[in-house]
């Protein structure tokens, strides 16, 4: 068993996840055959999911229309100027509920739990919608919602992300 930035992962179980690298992140999920992935570029924004952080990206060069907003799923590169973004940490987000779907029979490989509730969340001063998951309560249009993150076993996906109703 090693550990790594205050997780231990036992990579010698059959569903365990393998951390080959950090800087970038890479994972190895076991499949037949192994199947290995890094996230390169959006390598903070899965480490911080682990870390209970949710990062968005901005462009920080003058003059590019696309700099005053936020982006969530995070870009490496701007979609206006190309050239790299920089990452902001979103502390406690202002975010409803944009749109939903309650999914009774998901495609194969599916992970989530059956049936599920799939959200776009909108986030005040991003620009951009994300999907997730919403893990309790009833989905409503403008439901004010707050993020939980898998922080104790993180599987550096986008499911170590759900959503809940704010109290």
């Amino acid at each position: 068993m090693s550990k790594i930035e205050s997780f231990e992962f036992d990579n010698l179980h059959p569903g365990a996840t393998v951390i080959r690298s950090l800087d970038p992140l890479v994972i190895e999920k076991p499949r037949a055959p192994i199947h290995i992935h890094t996230y390169g570029g959006e390598s903070p924004f899965f480490r911080g999911l682990s870390q209970g952080k949710l990062l968005a990206t901005r462009c920080n060069t003058r003059g590019c229309d696309a700099g005053k907003d936020l982006m969530l799923p995070p870009r490496v590169y701007c979609p206006d100027c190309l050239e790299k973004m920089e990452w902001v940490e979103l502390e406690k987000p202002d975010a409803t509920v944009h749109t939903f779907i309650k999914v009774a029979y998901p495609g194969a490989f599916n992970r989530l739990e059956i049936p599920s509730i799939l959200i776009s969340v909108e986030i005040r001063g991003v620009s951009t919608l994300m999907m997730s998951v919403l893990r309790e309560g009833e989905p409503e249009i403008g439901l004010p919602i707050e993020p939980r993150f898998n922080t104790t076993s993180p599987t550096f996906t986008i499911l170590d992300l759900w959503w809940v109703p704010r109290k």
